[in-house]
């Protein structure tokens, strides 16, 4: 997703530039901002505050976008049980 994707996925949209902003720590990320973001990511607002992305393993993400649209889904499902049936560990 580039930063002009993410700004439009964002409700009320704003720019890349502001996106651009924040990622590079020079607009503060306030709470605001994190129940802004957090549903164009399709996350929570608490995981983004707790990532920093220069630390983040890209790879669940990257394969997550791999998968056809049609079939997201179905892929979250099969995590989202992974999860709860507690043999993760």
């Amino acid at each position: 997703m580039t930063q002009e994707e993410l700004g439009a996925a964002c409700q009320p949209p704003t720019t890349g530039s502001v996106i651009s902003l924040l990622e590079e720590g020079e607009r503060g990320l306030s709470l605001k901002w994190l129940r802004r973001l957090a549903p164009a990511l399709r996350t929570r607002p608490g995981w983004l505050a707790d990532l920093d992305p220069r630390e983040a393993d890209t790879r669940t993400l990257e394969m997550i976008e791999a998968v056809p649209e049609e079939s997201r889904d179905q892929v979250m499902k099969i995590i989202e049980t992974f999860l709860l049936d507690g043999t993760h560990n």
